[in-house]
């Protein structure tokens, strides 16, 4: 008989591309998933992974019991559901991934709230990129997502999740205290259009709001730095090396030698909430997401 686990072990592998990403995935360390799934190897007598380089690939017959492991793994989702809500309380793992500034600005006080509430609930932080997550969700390897997206790319959900629209997230200007433009009031695009920036990578969705923003007033936007985390920019906005557009979820106190500006028109970011269309009767999923709702219209 095939074991459960194992074949999570290689559906975790399948949708993640690796074993040190299925294993963060599933909380195990990469040895466990690796020790899983040479178990399963063993017990079906087949050659499931195939190192190629310093990576692995799932041999054809890891496909075909892919195939299996997933339908599998959904009628145990769905009898765990049932289970659930025939108790009528939250109960069991949920798993939540988020984006950084979410993770940081929103999660804590969401989490806190269904640990003291429902003590049953075993609950489980993943920081991921939002367009990771909604096929992590699709694929269940989390049971929740927070996720943003803005008005020039917006956001595709996979068939079978679905998608409450929680808050907004603006952005603002963060200035050197003594930049020639931070005794404004207000700021516009074309007050900011010549200025040195520190933005996210390109290829990142902030990077692209940002380029496409500034050739709208028919500026080739200066990237002076380009850094992924929201803290650094902060910190080097600070030390007088440019400027940056950061949004207020999980931003935090500024120091002393930043100044925050408005921009006119505000730029802004969607906040949602995905999960699988068949646990929407799953106690835990609905308490999370009322819970969610209740911290993103707060904020």
């Amino acid at each position: 008989m095939l074991d459960l686990s194992r074949l999570r072990s290689l559906h975790a592998v399948h949708v993640h591309g690796s074993v040190s990403s299925a294993a963060k995935a599933l909380g195990y360390t990469p040895s466990a998933v690796s020790q899983q799934i040479a178990k399963l190897e063993r017990e079906t007598g087949t050659t499931l992974l195939e190192r190629r380089g310093r990576g692995v690939v799932l041999t054809d017959a890891a496909g075909t019991l892919v195939g299996t492991a997933a339908r599998v793994l959904s009628l145990v989702e769905e009898a765990e559901v049932a289970l659930e809500e025939r108790r009528g309380r939250p109960t069991g793992r949920l798993t939540v991934a988020a984006f950084s500034t979410a993770a940081r600005g929103l999660l804590p006080g969401v989490l806190a709230e269904l640990a003291a509430t429902h003590p049953a609930l075993d609950l489980r932080l993943f920081e991921e990129d939002p367009h990771a997550t909604p096929h992590m969700v699709a694929q269940g390897t989390v049971d929740l997502a927070v996720v943003h997206d803005w008005d020039i790319a917006p956001m595709t959900v996979p068939d079978g999740v679905s998608r409450e629209v929680v808050g907004e997230d603006r952005c603002d200007v963060l200035l050197p205290r003594d930049h020639p433009l931070a005794d404004r009031a207000v700021l516009h695009r074309e007050d900011v259009a010549d200025a040195r920036w520190i933005c996210q990578p390109p290829g990142t969705v902030c990077h692209d709001w940002l380029t496409r923003t500034l050739r709208s007033v028919g500026t080739e936007p200066d990237f002076a730095h380009f850094v992924a985390e929201y803290q650094t920019q902060i910190a080097l906005v600070g030390a007088g090396l440019g400027v940056a557009l950061v949004p207020r979820l999980g931003r935090g106190d500024l120091p002393g030698t930043v100044v925050v500006k408005p921009l006119d028109p505000c730029p802004v970011r969607g906040v949602s909430v995905l999960w699988r269309a068949g646990t929407s009767r799953r106690p835990a999923v609905a308490e999370a997401v009322r819970i969610l709702r209740e911290h993103a219209r707060s904020l």
